[in-house]
């Protein structure tokens, strides 16, 4: 009796109490804020932080991250981070000519705190994801559209005289049209195509109840390349590094071209037409501040204060130029096009790679929210950003796969060791 009392394995109180933190974290992140997001306004800042908070503390306690310092190394030295590190010093080099000193520094600390989060959660992440904590992805979305198709058909009335649920309702949906990729992604990987194209669907039926046009032309935009990098893979992957880095260099011309082309289309007086024409005045007006910018906070602080036009953009193309001038803009750009590069690097001529289409697809259609109308450094929207990376390389490390033994009617055979995925 006692040799086999000691026979059996010893339970660590220690790595089970991390595998249900991590369980919890996960299930808050995949299942509970996307639903959330669709009826609470703000949800995504508040949830986020609790679940990274939650994965954290399960990595310090079982360790099963990544080794720390050479995960650190890599990617503080990755042309992406050191690009978009050059944009959070010259953000913070602006607050010295910028009019909002208090406003822009209380914003950039905001910044600063999420990028850490972020940071913070991507060393805490397994080395090896579970497909039971990865499954939960598709089951939140699911459940995050179905809540989406449910207020859209019977809480319209009620949405529309409360702005703060359609603004709670259209910050959801945001998060719902970037989430879809990683859903469609990681059902890909796992062969269950026809799971990944009713989640897609349902997805849409979700966006499309929903009078805001933004979140619609974003899924579409998404599903374009996710067609295109499907079967041109790298020819997509230069193309949406590409058009996205462009259109981030050449923001300043395009209301040149724009305008004449919405004259002809929409007429003179449309409301985009006049918002274009804003756009144009500021660049003739003050062309000398395409070289340092207004700095950080002007674009939302100005129109208050008549700074600029009220009916200016609201786009990151905008205010990106208009804040950091040419010096942030190149060095976004560069960044967004080594991110976007690096994300493809599995890709081959003809063989896409398991996440590769997905995550071109979530690229373009962030680009697209970011371009239509969302500020640039608004929280609630780079919160929904770190929570799409975030899952995209939870996604990633989940792409493995196990051999499990035959079963033998003859006779019994040993287990051959196999890796195990681990939380």
């Amino acid at each position: 009796m006692a040799r086999a009392s000691t026979s059996r394995p010893s339970v660590d109180p220690a790595l089970d109490a991390a595998a249900l933190l991590r369980r919890v974290g996960f299930f808050g992140l995949f299942v509970v804020l996307p639903v959330s997001a669709q009826v609470a306004r703000r949800a995504t800042v508040i949830l986020a932080p609790i679940a990274i908070a939650l994965l954290v503390i399960a990595s310090a306690i079982d360790g099963k991250q990544r080794p720390l310092r050479a995960t650190a190394t890599r990617l503080v030295t990755s042309t992406a981070f050191l690009a978009g590190g050059l944009v959070i010093v010259w953000s913070a080099l602006s607050l010295v000519w910028t009019p909002f000193l208090g406003q822009a520094t209380e914003r950039l600390l905001n910044l600063v705190a999420t990028i850490l989060m972020t940071l913070a959660a991507y060393l805490a992440l397994p080395d090896r994801m579970r497909s039971a904590n990865l499954y939960l992805l598709p089951l939140g979305v699911i459940a995050a559209a179905i809540v989406s198709i449910l207020f859209g058909l019977f809480g319209d009335t009620l949405l529309r005289n409360m702005p703060e649920d359609q603004s709670s309702v259209d910050r959801g949906l945001t998060l719902l049209a970037l989430l879809v990729w990683p859903s469609v992604a990681w059902l890909r990987s796992r062969g269950r195509d026809m799971e990944a194209l009713g989640t897609a669907i349902l997805v849409a039926i979700a966006l499309s109840i929903s009078p805001n046009m933004t979140q619609i032309l974003a899924l579409a935009a998404g599903a374009l390349v996710f067609l295109f990098a499907t079967y041109r893979p790298l020819v997509a992957i230069r193309s949406v590094a590409l058009v996205c880095a462009g259109l981030l260099v050449t923001a300043p011309f395009l209301p040149f071209i724009a305008r004449p082309i919405g004259i002809v289309a929409f007429g003179p007086t449309a409301p985009g037409v006049l918002t274009i024409k804003a756009w144009q005045k500021v660049v003739t007006t003050e062309p000398v501040r395409l070289v340092t910018g207004h700095g950080f906070e002007t674009a939302l602080r100005g129109r208050f204060v008549n700074l600029l036009p009220n009916n200016a953009p609201t786009t990151m193309l905008f205010e990106l130029w208009y804040e950091l001038g040419i010096v942030g803009a190149l060095a976004a750009a560069f960044a967004l096009h080594a991110a976007i590069r690096h994300s493809g690097r599995g890709a081959t001529a003809t063989v896409p790679g398991a996440i590769v289409p997905g995550a071109m697809a979530a690229f373009a259609s962030a680009f697209t929210i970011a371009c239509i109308g969302v500020g640039l450094t608004v929280i609630w929207w780079i919160t929904t950003l770190t929570i799409t990376v975030l899952v995209f390389i939870a996604v990633e490390r989940g792409q493995f796969r196990t051999r499990r033994p035959k079963a033998s009617l003859l006779r019994p055979r040993a287990a051959s060791p196999s890796p195990a995925n681990d939380d």
